[in-house]
């Protein structure tokens, strides 16, 4: 096991979830009476840069391939995030008709659509198939593929340089970085901008967002190693945005060396990141005693209700909630099913305990007295969304950072 970023070999492990099904392993019935493959799900930090990531890879032809379930344009707060974005990129960098816009893990495409509305050309790249339909659907045009430095000669061929490229929550998905910047190298025009959106390692440990940790997520992002990794390749951070979404998510602006001005908001993270002591081994390992802690909260509060005889349900399914789930074995002798909105979840079950998902107004219908809100990055929202259910009595439990009742 080596470092994707700095190919040191000294790795120590701090944190141990124990073996899990992929996140978004949703399952149809039939699938059932099969077995499932779990992987170890265990976190590693780097000694020598600073980078935290999965001790095991397992393979992306797994976890994307097949009937991946996951839709970036499910929450409101999410359309407007992604509306916002392009909205301040096109903006910023003067993007024009003459300008093409790359997302890398373009999903639906729901980022690049509202490039298009701003009036830059746009292509996506992403391996699910089914998604890959749907983002046609939508006027995003797509290839199906992973990307890599292959692919990037074939865009360039084909579309010519790339003046943004985008990959909002996927850069930390992807095992070959170096594979990665080459293609960008030989895509980004010379003013050309690369932009990460991935949750801030620094609030994962802060926050205690375990959940966020799952296979797909292979690497959990902080400023402190990427400096070094984009000099590598020429390249340099030349700005940081803080956003809210994700519990807590940085949107990072690289380019080539010396190209663009070098923003305070730079060297104002690299601060933050060193005050909290995210790169040390006794901050990790009490974050890892935090996990562990929030799991005997969590699951004591859920048996203390179940003992009062009360009904409980899960609402939203997302990835990060089945890590939650799973870790802490909240089983179908404690929930009694998990709601969604996505048509691409209903219908099917959770990964590992084999929760059926229902539709949300099964919560009006079924009254369960207990909520526990998994996608609690969005709880207002979904608290607003489901006030009925609220206005009946119903309750919900918010997991992260400490478990909580919202009456």
């Amino acid at each position: 096991m080596i470092c994707r970023m700095c190919k040191s070999e000294d790795l120590r492990k701090f944190l141990d979830l124990g073996f899990m099904p992929p996140a978004d392993e949703f399952l149809r019935r039939e699938q059932l009476a099969y077995p499932s493959t779990y992987y170890p799900l265990e976190v590693m930090l780097c000694r020598s840069c600073g980078l935290s990531q999965l001790s095991y890879v397992v393979s992306p032809e797994v976890l994307y391939r097949h009937d991946y379930p996951y839709e970036a344009s499910v929450t409101r707060t999410g359309q407007e995030h992604f509306a916002r974005f392009a909205s301040e990129v096109t903006k910023r960098f003067e993007l024009g008709s003459g300008d093409l816009v790359l997302d890398i893990g373009s999903n639906v495409g729901v980022l690049l659509a509202n490039f298009k509305v701003n009036g830059t050309r746009i292509l996506g790249v992403d391996p699910a198939a089914n998604i890959v339909r749907i983002a046609e659907r939508n006027g995003v045009p797509t290839l199906n593929e992973f990307f890599s430095s292959h692919l990037a000669e074939k865009i360039r061929a084909e579309h010519g340089r790339v003046s943004v490229a985008a990959a909002s929550n996927c850069f930390a998905h992807i095992n070959d970085l170096d594979d990665l910047m080459r293609g960008l190298d030989s895509l980004l025009t010379p003013e050309g901008v690369f932009i990460i959106e991935a949750p801030h390692f620094l609030e994962l440990v802060r926050d205690i967002e375990y959940d966020t940790i799952y296979h797909e997520h292979l690497s959990y992002i902080s400023l402190k190693p990427l400096g070094p990794f984009f000099r590598k390749f020429g390249m340099e951070v030349f700005d940081i945005r803080k956003q809210r979404i994700h519990g807590g998510s940085f949107r990072v602006f690289a380019g080539r060396k010396g190209r663009h001005k070098v923003e305070a908001s730079v060297s104002k993270c690299l601060k933050d990141e060193k005050a909290y002591g995210i790169h040390e081994e006794p901050v990790l390992r009490r974050f890892a005693d935090a996990v562990r802690r929030n799991r005997r909260e969590l699951l004591g509060m859920l048996l203390a209700l179940k003992r009062e005889g009360k009904r409980l349900v899960a609402v939203s399914a997302p990835a990060k909630g089945m890590t939650l789930l799973n870790y802490c074995r909240i089983t179908r002798d404690i929930l009694d099913f998990v709601t969604e909105k996505s048509a691409l979840k209903i219908g099917r079950f959770t990964p590992g305990e084999h929760l059926p998902v229902l539709p949300d107004s099964e919560l009006l219908r079924r009254k369960p007295d207990y909520a526990l809100l998994l996608a609690w990055n969005f709880s207002e929202e979904i608290i607003s969304n489901l006030r009925e259910y609220r206005k009946r009595g119903g309750k919900f439990i918010i997991p992260i950072p400490k478990p909580r009742i919202i009456p």
